[in-house]
Formats: structure tokens, sequence, C-alpha cells
């Protein structure tokens, strides 16, 4: 059974999925119902419950918000893709609070050639487990703050959040 909790957030509603404590789906919805329709179908099989509270999840949501940027790392995911693919949300998660990285330079952490930096976006667009799998920390080599599926301005403060002295 996937279970799932929404949290509030300064930015609005976080919707956590878990599989046996481990994280597999979180972002930036009060619908749950959206994340779970993004999970593979064998575990959609296993169904969707609404819970109260995920515990240990939640909690590093919580410390997140309030000022522990570390908080998320330590909550074990799992998403799925190619070898590649988990390579690069492997990297992503190396990729420290108030920092910010370039595609070509998530694909090197990695253990890619720079000119991957295609399929660092495309493991970024793919990411199921915001902001645990911090996505929101590549930043595009030209400049500006790029696509993010929960829109810039979550992005945004996201990065304003963890570097208020850079981006304020």
């Amino acid at each position: 059974m996937i279970t799932a909790q929404v949290l509030p957030t300064p930015i609005g509603s976080l919707s956590l999925l878990t599989r046996e404590g481990v994280l597999v789906a979180a972002g930036f919805t009060a619908d749950p119902t959206e994340m779970f329709a993004r999970l593979t179908p064998a575990l959609q099989s296993e169904g969707l419950e609404a819970v109260d509270d995920l515990g240990a999840p939640a909690e590093a949501v919580r410390a997140y918000f309030e000022g522990d940027l570390d908080a998320l790392d330590a909550v074990p995911v799992s998403q799925p893709g190619s070898a590649t693919r988990k390579r690069l949300h492997e990297a992503l998660r190396e990729v420290r609070a108030g920092t910010t990285v370039s595609y070509a330079q998530l694909a090197e952490a990695a253990g890619l050639p720079r000119t991957a930096a295609r399929a660092a976006g495309s493991a970024c667009a793919q990411n199921l487990i915001a902001p645990f799998v911090p996505c929101h920390r590549v930043l595009p080599s030209t400049g500006g703050y790029g696509g993010y599926y929960y829109g810039v301005p979550v992005k945004e403060w996201l990065l304003a959040h963890e570097n208020p002295q850079k981006l304020s």
C-alpha cells in the first residue's frame, strides 16, 4: 500500500507518498493522486491510502521549512529509471542546499560527460521526489532559472530559502 500525507508549506501544499517507509513520490500539490498517477503501474496496483502522519518524512519537511536545510537528505527515496537516470538522481542528492549546479556539472557528477547535459535535464524533468531529490538546484549554464515541474516561482522560492544572501 502506498501511503500519502499532505503537508502545508510556505509555498503551498506538499504531497508525500511512501511505500514501506521509503519515499516514492513528493511534489507541490494538495492532491496526492496527482503524484500517485506518475508512479509505475506496479506501485499503483498497491493502492493509495491517506494517513495523518508519515513520521520521519513529514518531520524532515517541517524541519527543512523551519531552516534545517539538510533535513531532507536523510530520508530514503526510491524512484524508477534507467541506470543512468538513477546515477543522475543520486548525484542530485549530493548537491548541497545553498548551492547550484549546471546540467553539464550534474552530468559530470554522475560520471557522465558534460555533453550529457540533456540527459541531466531529462532526469530533472522526470524527478518524482521534489524537493528531496533537489532538481531545483540545477540551473542552465546560459543563465536564468530554467524550468521546474511545479513552476519557476516555486524553484525561485526554494533557492532563496536555501541561500537568502545570494538570491534576495
